[in-house]
């Protein structure tokens, strides 16, 4: 699942990357005028770039645990996806908001690669270890 990895670790790095440009830069005047709102959604960005990133890594090495951690990461940038673009439509920014439909087509692409083959991996799994003299019970 080289796209979902690929995408994670490109998005979490962009995502890093821009807001740390935006506040070196003094171009978050919400420091100014909704320091706690900007402060608890600054902590959201940064743990969803960090859970895409962290969750890539570990697609791409096939870590056991990194299609789950990739998975939450991808949840939580759809959510960033989908409420972000109202902040430049907002502001008549409409380049943004097209990017930002970009990424959402990208992160649900992903989500859909990840869970298609996790639900072909997990359905093998029971044709194959469930006995079929035992009654399954639900």
């Amino acid at each position: 699942m080289k796209f979902p990895a690929w995408y994670g670790i490109i998005v979490g790095i962009l995502m890093i990357t821009q807001w740390t440009f935006s506040i070196l830069s003094g171009s978050v005047p919400e420091f100014q005028t909704e320091p706690w709102r900007i402060s608890f959604h600054l902590a959201a960005e940064f743990s969803t770039a960090i859970m895409l990133i962290i969750g890539g890594i570990a697609v791409l090495r096939s870590a056991a645990w990194g299609r789950t951690v990739l998975l939450i990461g991808l949840g939580m940038a759809i959510y960033s996806e989908i409420v972000s673009p109202g902040y430049f439509a907002q502001l008549g920014q409409w380049p943004m908001v097209g990017m930002f439909l970009v990424l959402l087509g990208g992160a649900i692409w992903s989500l859909v690669l990840l869970l298609s083959k996790h639900d072909y991996l997990y359905l093998s799994a029971i044709d194959h270890k469930t006995p079929a003299s035992k009654e399954q019970t639900w």
